[in-house]
């Protein structure tokens, strides 16, 4: 006989339905079928199907009759009835064992099959006719949850094999029932593209962009691309415009095509200094649009710039998550992680990445496309082991005539091709030195071109095959202004410089520095990387930094971070302003901005200018703009996730200002700053000790908000190792010290931590007031970050005290203001806590959809408490409704995390998560020994819920009992 429960409740034997009578006769039915090959005792069969009722056994023996006449196998053992059905016999299980089968086949028809096959056994929802609350309600393991993973799957791989119709007529009712799914979204979207339905597209993305906003969220790269292309036709592209008058490497081109035909994962192009290599690869990447529709990336490595370090692999993966539409809050901060959400973000198109100026192998492995569809088109000087190579060597004579003919003009050169010849020999046959040469032929329209050879005839000691020729009669006809800012920007210690930047370097006003720039531009010295932004080539570089820029110089562009710097973070993060050191410089061409907005896309465009400027400040022995300069930044690096910059500045900066003992202002900012760099990661000892530095040098500086933001951040990894009346004192005292200082925001973050240290222990009304008052300060003054952390702790309280209704009210409006201000970290503690709300009201569906949702938007934040809450409350509803093996392992990695940390409270709620999880696996003597890390865990932490473990397993009947 067969059943089947993807649907209304049917038996089948013989190709005929059989008749299962009265709906408690189903009941039973379905009770033994949940439970199949497992006996069920009369008493639970009772105990489910006739909740709070008395019932005769003799009313469950009559059912089992009933069912066994209608020919339903049921077998009598000692300890109930048991029910005996093969894999093939229900379609529960069956769906189940396609779906392990296709992901085991290697075939994408043979896998496609065995899905449609699966996603055919669905024939309405799971046990429709059914109510499952008499079936045993929470306890029901709902395989619906799987049924989208199934179809998703099967429309993906339809669409890679050209099916997109079939992917579209599935993926349509899917999409409607949950529009907020932007995986289902982004596959219907792509099935209307390959159909032409840029429109249906359109609709799909507006429908999802809706439904995510009423939870406070945004598309994602994937959608926000996908809509670009119904939109506009073209997808995101960061590649520079084609160099112009492109000539020869047919063979190269022909070369890096193929690779691309054949699904190879990258091309390395390699060769000396100016011979072309950038250019060839973005003119590549040009003519291979159409094969990779979903975008074209560039980042630049700088493994050769001189002056700047090689690009680092996280940068470059930020780089690129940028470009690829990810926002930079959301970026995370290890590089794994990077690397993760990058492949993630390219799996599913077509996307081709130019990695130019590469110093290594090593520095690209990461950045790879691991996709298939994708390719990474890399440049670097030296040959490497990645991909298909392809070495370039100078042009040959004629194409190298050829590039000049065309950038100078036909009809310049007409009938002179033995001059034009002896013109590229002079540069090497190079394509950036016959660049140069032919912008400065073209500059100086009455030179005749034996004028130009002259010039590169009588230059230097340079032999006719180098090509540095031609950059150097370029530089000699400049004037002297646009010679000095060339010989300047040679030691520019960033990839390149803004308008002002330029100003400040050369000592000049802004429109000076502008023209001066576009000169250099216009005669080929100069490349525009954005408008009023540009950048120098290496070769170009190395040659003018063979005259090093003078100290005075370089400081005066430091000054020109430093204080634009202070006044872009006073604008972004206004409320920071009165804990930030003040430049102690002066610059004269600091740009005003005028909002947040403004002074965050300063930060952003000058980011890996400012990081390059600590560098060189350390190295040049400049400790005031070292510090300073990394103690500014702090706040963007936290609040963008981005640890390894944060960290690795601040550590350039205490190396510094350490070697002066008296400069206790410098070191009190770096230590603060690192000890919260530290707790965010989890480093809790490394956290407290350096915090606890910190703290006398305040003291000694009279500065009270400084010792009260200390104070705090010794608080916190106090706290989370479990000393929770030190933390308190520590609350305390900042509290204090805030209230002295009139820093009302400062006293709401020390009245949310005392309130969330009294909820811990039970102090629940006390709690209340705490987080009210924080929440209500906060308010008043405007600090949305601040309250949304406050609200989303107040939650917290409501719900212990069980007042439902107002903490979910709470956790959607702290849901709301993170969603607000970009902090994730909180956005996901409120998604989390609202699927707590819907677990303790039975809404188990609801609550694993916020759980995910919560996992999704902590997909990108190192935050090692965070993480370990999500498990801890991801175990806590799969156990609530019998998903015992999810609980338990999501109990077990919270557990992991939590001794990886140190953190000894959620270590103890670990124990305690699993240790129930066990039980209900009844596996009571592995529970036992969790049992008593849980209850020894709490004692030790002087928390009430060592009480409540105690009577908890004061209830149980098994050898974990007390």
């Amino acid at each position: 006989m067969e059943f089947r429960m993807l649907g209304p409740l049917e038996a089948w034997h013989d190709g005929a339905p059989v008749p299962l009578g009265d709906q408690q006769q189903r009941f039973v039915l379905v009770v033994l079928l949940l439970n199949a090959n497992k006996p069920v005792s009369t008493a639970r069969l009772t105990e489910i199907v006739w909740t709070g009722r008395e019932t005769k056994p003799t009313l469950v023996r009559g059912y089992v009759k009933r069912l066994r006449d209608v020919g339903v196998s049921i077998e009598t053992t000692p300890t109930g009835y048991l029910l005996r059905i093969g894999d093939d016999q229900l379609d529960t299980v069956r769906f189940e064992r396609l779906r392990a089968e296709a992901g085991r086949a290697d075939d994408p028809r043979r896998k496609i099959e065995l899905l449609r096959e699966a996603v055919g056994l669905w024939r309405g929802r799971f046990l429709e006719d059914i109510d499952i609350d008499r079936v045993g309600g929470p306890e029901v393991v709902v395989p619906e949850e799987t049924l989208p993973d199934a179809v998703g799957d099967l429309a993906e791989l339809e669409l890679d094999t050209g099916d997109h119709r079939s992917a579209r007529d599935r993926l349509r009712p899917l999409v409607r029932s949950d529009p907020a799914s932007q995986k289902h979204a982004g596959l219907l979207m792509r099935a209307l593209l390959a159909g032409g339905d840029q429109v249906g597209a359109l609709r799909v993305f507006q429908s999802t962009r809706a439904a995510l906003g009423e939870l406070r969220m945004a598309p994602g790269p994937v959608l926000r691309n996908l809509a670009a292309r119904a939109e506009h036709g073209e997808p995101p592209s960061s590649l520079p415009s084609r160099p112009g008058g492109f000539t020869g490497r047919a063979t190269e081109l022909a070369t890096i095509e193929a690779a691309a035909a054949a699904g190879r994962r990258a091309v390395w192009v390699s060769g000396a200094p100016g011979v072309g290599k950038t250019g060839l690869a973005i003119e590549a990447a040009h003519r291979l649009r159409d094969r990779f529709p979903d975008g074209q990336l560039l980042a630049r490595l700088n493994g050769f710039t001189p002056g700047v370090s090689e690009t680092s692999v996280g940068d470059a993966l930020t780089e690129l998550l940028v470009e690829l539409g990810v926002p930079a809050e959301q970026i995370p901060a290890t590089v794994g992680r990077k690397a993760t959400l990058y492949q993630t973000t390219l799996w599913g198109t077509r996307t081709l990445v130019v990695l130019d100026n590469a110093a290594s192998p090593e520095q690209v492995r990461a950045l790879l496309p691991e996709a298939d569809g994708c390719l990474a088109v890399v440049t670097s000087r030296h040959m490497g082991d990645v991909g298909e190579p392809v070495r370039l060597s100078p042009l040959p004579p004629d194409e190298a005539a050829e590039l000049f003919t065309a950038l100078t003009g036909p009809a310049r050169v007409r009938g002179r091709a033995a001059d034009v010849a002896l013109v590229v020999k002079r540069c090497g046959y190079l394509p950036m030195p016959i660049r140069v040469a032919a912008a400065l032929f073209r500059r100086h329209e009455r030179w005749p071109l034996e004028h130009l050879l002259h010039l590169l005839e009588e230059d230097g000691p340079w032999g006719e095959d180098d090509g540095i020729a031609a950059v150097r009669v370029s530089y000699q006809q400049l004037g002297e202004p646009q010679r000095a800012m060339f010989r300047l920007l040679g030691s520019l210690p960033g990839p390149d410089v803004g308008v002002p930047g330029g100003a400040a370097l050369a000592g000049c006003d802004v429109a000076e520095a502008r023209s001066l720039l576009d000169d250099l531009h216009e005669v080929s010295l100069l490349e525009e990387a954005a408008p009023e932004r540009y950048q120098m080539l290496d070769p170009l570089k190395e040659f003018a930094a063979v005259e090093p820029a003078s100290e005075q110089a370089l400081v005066r562009l430091l000054d020109f971070y430093l204080v634009t710097l202070a006044a872009a973070v006073g604008a972004a993060y206004p409320f920071d302003q009165a804990q930030l050191p003040a430049p102690g410089r002066s610059c004269p061409v600091t740009p005003e901005f005028a909002d947040e907005a403004a002074g965050l896309r300063w930060i952003v465009a000058e980011r890996d200018n400012l990081v390059a400027a600590i560098r060189y400040a350390a190295r040049h022995g400049l400790p005031e703009h070292t510090w300073r300069l990394a103690v500014l930044l702090w706040r963007y690096f936290n609040t963008t996730n981005q640890f390894e910059d944060w960290i690795g500045t601040l550590e350039l900066a205490w190396e510094t200002v350490s070697a002066d003992p008296g400069n206790d202002q410098g070191q009190a900012h770096v230590l603060l700053r690192l000890a919260t760099a530290n707790d965010r990661r989890g480093h809790l000892a490394q956290a407290l000790e350096l915090a606890a530095r910190a703290l006398p040098k305040w003291r000694r500086l009279g500065d009270p908000r400084g010792e009260a933001a200390t104070l705090c951040a010794l608080a916190i990894p106090t706290m989370e190792l479990g000393k929770h009346e030190q933390a308190i004192a520590h609350l305390e005292a900042a509290l204090e010290k805030y209230e002295q200082s009139e820093d009302r925001r400062g006293e709401a973050h020390a009245l949310s931590m005392l309130g969330y240290l009294n909820e811990l222990h039970g102090n629940l009304d006390v709690a209340l007031r705490q987080h009210s008052a924080a929440a209500r300060l906060l308010r008043e003054v405007g600090h949305v970050q601040g309250l949304a952390h406050a609200v989303n702790n107040l939650g917290s309280v409501q719900e212990h005290l069980g007042l439902l209704p107002e903490a979910l009210g709470s956790y959607t409006e702290a849901h709301g203001h993170a969603a607000e201000v970009g902090d994730h970290c909180v956005e996901a503690y409120a998604l989390n806590n609202i699927g707590n709300v819907h677990r303790k009201q039975g809404r188990f569906t609801q609550a694993v959809r916020y759980h995910d949702k919560a996992r999704e938007v902590a997909a990108n934040v190192p935050d090692a408490d965070l993480r370990t809450q999500l498990y801890l409350d991801r175990g806590a509803t799969a156990l609530a409704r019998g998903a015992w093996r999810d609980a338990l392992t999501a109990g077990e990695a919270a557990l992991d995390l939590a001794v990886g940390d140190g953190n000894r409270t959620y270590q103890a709620r670990a124990h305690r998560g699993v240790a129930q999880t066990l039980h209900a696996m009844g596996e009571h003597d592995r529970a036992a020994e969790h049992w008593d890390a849980a209850e020894a865990g709490f004692a030790e932490l002087g928390l009430p819920d060592a009480d409540e473990v105690r009577a908890e397993r004061a209830a149980l009947e098994c050898c974990a009992a007390r």
